[in-house]
């Protein structure tokens, strides 16, 4: 079976994440996985050059305009030319365009949802179900992101969940160490990783950090990301005075930070999945997570780490100081992180189900 997976690439996020786990995985099992890459600029080599180093054979399409005929047509000659049994879109771009191809081309397809994206529940939420009329199954990333497009008005009939899986730590090593970026070895390190967007809610983790300081003078934060609001971050931390206890080296591969922090910060206002919250698990890390969303059903709160309200910077501070001032249940709490990521979101299991929908498709 040959399954073309359709999505635009700006750089590497939860979904890019996901496919760099799930497509080796599907060719080691037989199936013919490729990559139909929307380019959408210079940050999108770091995705193929992974595609590369995995044995992932890819294929490009520039963009342009996000509406664009164009676009359709090249998105259909490349389809065609490719010949797959199956479609796989990923992202709005990914299922509007392959909506197209798959529709002329009489191709079966599905479609992964990696988020509860607001504008979903607009005026828009009507293109997408004309989009997804055909489409055989809709693939949430969670229970959250499943429950959101039924409230969105796609056919619950189509509707299934597949966790991302995830087995090891990112491979590449850190352009830039903790060392390098001026932490000191025994200071106390809390770990942020996300886009620098509202949905991340950076600010509320800021102003929890300040009060931390308090009770954990020495304590250094890292915010691993990049975004439209990186200015605006970096004006928060000066505002707070935090200039000296705050690290936000942009764009850098995680292992390392990850192999140095203490605890885990997660403040999302919601999150489709949180692919970092496995990251964080599988190095051992306790979490700090919002109770929004999917985080729940990833961090189980008091067992892998500690679970708060959204905007709520005290409470956020509160369960920060209470991990670092309790090396021993930091760590059991992340030992147990660790064990659940292994047995409940590992790579097998996400490409066992994946399978399972491929065959219904294209039975």
């Amino acid at each position: 079976m040959k399954v073309l997976h359709l999505i635009k690439v700006k750089g590497i996020g939860g979904a890019e994440q996901h496919l760099l786990a799930l497509l080796p995985a599907l060719r080691e099992r037989g199936v013919d996985a490729q990559v139909l890459s929307l380019d959408a600029g210079a940050d999108a080599g770091r995705f193929h050059q992974g595609l590369d180093d995995r044995g992932v054979p890819w294929h490009r399409v520039a963009t342009g305009l996000d509406a664009s005929p164009r676009l359709a047509a090249s998105v259909v000659r490349a389809t065609r030319a490719e010949q797959p049994d199956l479609l796989h879109t990923h992202m709005v771009h990914g299922d509007v365009y392959g909506s197209i191809a798959a529709n002329l081309l009489r191709l079966p397809f599905v479609s992964s949802r990696h988020n509860d994206d607001r504008y979903l529940l607009g005026p828009f939420r009507y293109v997408d179900r004309a989009f997804m009329q055909r489409a055989r199954r809709l693939v949430a990333i969670s229970d959250s992101v499943r429950e959101f497009l039924r409230r969105a008005g796609l056919p619950e009939r189509k509707l299934l969940t597949i966790h991302y899986g995830l087995d090891e730590l990112p491979s590449a090593p850190s352009e830039l160490t903790p060392g390098q970026a001026g932490i000191a070895a025994q200071a106390p390190l809390v770990l942020a990783i996300g886009r620098l967007i509202a949905q991340k809610d950076h600010g509320t983790l800021l102003r929890a950090f300040a009060r931390v300081r308090d009770r954990h003078p020495d304590a250094r934060l890292a915010i691993l990301g990049w975004g439209i609001l990186e200015e605006r971050t970096r004006a928060v931390v000066q505002e707070l005075g935090l200039v000296d206890a705050v690290v936000l080296p942009s764009r850098v591969e995680p292992r390392a930070w990850l192999e140095r922090a203490d605890v885990f910060a997660h403040t999302p206002r919601w999150e489709g999945f949180g692919i970092v919250l496995l990251e964080a698990m599988l190095a051992g890390l306790p979490v700090v997570g919002t109770r929004v969303s999917a985080v729940p059903e990833i961090v189980v709160g008091g067992r892998t780490g500690l679970l708060v309200e959204p905007g709520d910077s005290a409470a956020v501070a509160a369960a920060l100081s209470e991990l670092l001032g309790s090396p021993e249940r930091s760590r059991l709490l992340g030992e147990a992180g660790r064990h659940r990521a292994r047995s409940e979101f590992s790579v097998a299991k996400m490409t066992d189900a994946t399978l399972d929908v491929y065959r219904d498709a294209t039975a």
